[in-house]
């Protein structure tokens, strides 16, 4: 059976498409687990800085402060 009817104007065939060179990826497998992967570390990283600042004396300090009168009412 063939087809040999026109296309509508406007419309674009994606099966006639021009199929990129050989040597050009144009796959993005594993661009998803990359991503999750730098997102994890930036996430561990802005962690490990929010832990440092925390305990420090003068933020434990002003932390239990706000605590104590939080408590007091």
């Amino acid at each position: 059976m063939d087809n040999n009817i026109a296309p509508a104007p406007g419309h674009i065939d994606l099966q006639d498409s021009i199929e990129p060179p050989s040597g050009v990826l144009n796959d993005e497998e594993g661009s998803t687990t990359a991503e999750f992967a730098i997102v994890t570390l930036a996430a561990v990283a802005f962690a490990g800085l929010l832990v440092s600042i925390l305990s420090s004396g003068d933020v434990r300090g002003l932390l239990m402060g706000l605590i104590r009168q939080a408590l007091s009412f």
